[in-house]
């Protein structure tokens, strides 16, 4: 089996104006990724999904021209039944054969961003393949899955004071969650705002729901403590990126400082990255990003880090199909994993793009079951909303 076309297109697909929501990423007017398609001269056919925005609105020109025109040409032709050997040989770039024989990584200079992102569509789409080529499901090659269904979280949460406990309260009835994310941080400005907010959502749920709050890294490191000292009463699930990605140290002075469990990694890409959060104590839980970190076979090294340092694993799941089946397989094989983001703002990458439903019933998500990551895209869909 070869591998015989690579194509990848920047999907935009505009949400209309009633369903649109502002964050500290500004209105979100359009859902982007790079959606990758990878066939076989025997007719199979895998998709993957590249992210190089944190939001789920960006440009994703650069990312596409870059699979398509230095990605796709070196893959041609090769096995798509290693994703594992062509990941490295994608990282390693011209050293790769001697990094293989050597037993060690030697990665080519620009070995993040846009580089890691084009590997992480590549990489879901082959396991996409080898799943459909074996007949199985991915969490099955990747040793089982450990329940038919997982725990789903409600991710949303943008509302003022006066409102959120409405908001939070309305996704707690749509689906039967018993947890929910909200946004605080440069939203707010003040902690004591975010503050206010939390207490709001609190008071409206009560105690029988969990309520994990997401900084999007916007806090300085003391605000974020002075925010976690304000909130210590509320009972908080976890709190996410309340820092930059590169302020480890400051991560870890954070989460040294208050009892709320910190939660991190949907902007960081690689295991050895994921090794230093857990090296430097720096986060409770990790949260890879699979169209950016690296992929499906990354994300289960970084997995397996969570699970040998005692900490657990929640992926960053605001994306598309590709990158969110990708979430449900890896997170059904994974000991360290306990709960999927759901995301309840406006996403067509999910329910538009392919063919099948996915929702949450009683708080918890079913896990395909059939060959490969179990979707069906709909290639006219994807067509139709390519940025030329």
């Amino acid at each position: 089996m070869r591998i015989a076309r690579i194509e990848a297109w920047w999907v935009r697909v505009p949400i209309e104006r009633k369903n649109q929501h502002r964050s500290d990423f500004g209105q979100i007017a359009t859902f982007d990724a790079a959606i990758v398609r990878v066939e076989t001269e025997c007719g199979i056919v895998g998709w993957g999904e590249g992210k190089n925005a944190a939001g789920s609105a960006g440009e994703y020109a650069a990312l596409v021209h870059l699979i398509n025109r230095e990605v796709a040409p070196v893959l041609i032709g090769r096995d798509p039944r290693e994703p594992g050997v062509i990941w490295e040989a994608l990282y390693n770039g011209v050293r790769h054969r001697t990094a293989a024989s050597a037993g060690h990584a030697m990665p080519q200079l620009a070995r993040r961003g846009h580089t890691l992102a084009a590997i992480s569509a590549i990489d879901i789409a082959l396991w996409d393949i080898l799943g459909k080529h074996l007949g199985a499901p991915v969490w099955r090659l990747l040793g089982g899955r450990k329940a038919d269904k997982l725990p789903a979280y409600a991710s949303g949460g943008w509302a003022g004071v006066d409102t959120i406990g409405d908001q939070l309260s309305s996704y707690v009835e749509k689906g039967g969650f018993r947890a929910v994310k909200m946004r605080v941080g440069a939203l707010d400005g003040p902690p004591h705002v975010s503050a206010a907010r939390v207490s709001a959502a609190r008071a409206a749920l009560g105690p029988g729901i969990d309520i994990m709050v997401d900084a999007h890294g916007t806090f300085n490191v003391g605000d974020a403590k002075r925010f976690a000292a304000l909130v210590a009463d509320q009972d908080v699930a976890w709190f996410e990126e309340p820092v930059i990605a590169d302020d480890k140290r400051g991560m870890a002075e954070i989460r040294a400082a208050c009892s709320i469990p910190i939660a991190a990694g949907e902007s960081e890409a690689t295991r050895f990255a994921f090794r230093d959060l857990a090296v430097l104590r720096a986060a409770d839980i990790f949260q890879p990003d699979l169209g950016y970190c690296g992929g499906i076979s990354e994300g289960w090294k970084i997995a397996a880090i969570a699970s040998s340092f005692n900490l657990r694993l929640a992926p960053h799941l605001w994306a598309g199909a590709p990158c969110f089946f990708a979430g449900l397989h890896l997170c059904a094989a994974s000991p360290a994993s306990f709960i999927i983001e759901y995301s309840l703002g406006a996403n067509p990458m999910i329910h538009d793009l392919v063919e099948e439903t996915i929702s949450v019933q009683d708080g918890m998500i079913d896990v395909p079951d059939r060959p490969g990551l179990g979707f069906t895209i709909s290639e006219d869909y994807v067509r139709k909303h390519a940025v030329d």
